[in-house]
């Protein structure tokens, strides 16, 4: 295997979805329900399940270790 070779997350993913059967729609309802009353309420990150959801405004943006700090550019905390 050539240690050339960039393998990049969509293709993971699309990987994954094509020749494993992983429903992204269906994953991606699931955090959105999970995540919606941190987006109601503001909230900039969410955790759940282990892991801390990161959220711009309504969108959920990534996915970082439960423990890890939340930072987004131009919020300050009050």
């Amino acid at each position: 295997m050539s240690n050339l070779v960039r393998v990049t997350d969509h293709a993971v993913l699309r990987y994954l979805e094509r020749a494993h059967g992983l429903d992204v729609d269906a994953v991606r309802r699931h955090i959105a329900c999970r995540c919606a009353t941190g987006v109601d309420l503001g909230a900039i990150s969410v955790t759940i399940e282990g892991v801390k959801f990161v959220l711009v405004e309504t969108a959920v943006v990534t996915t970082v270790k439960a423990k890890w700090p939340v930072t987004i550019k131009g919020h300050q905390p009050s």
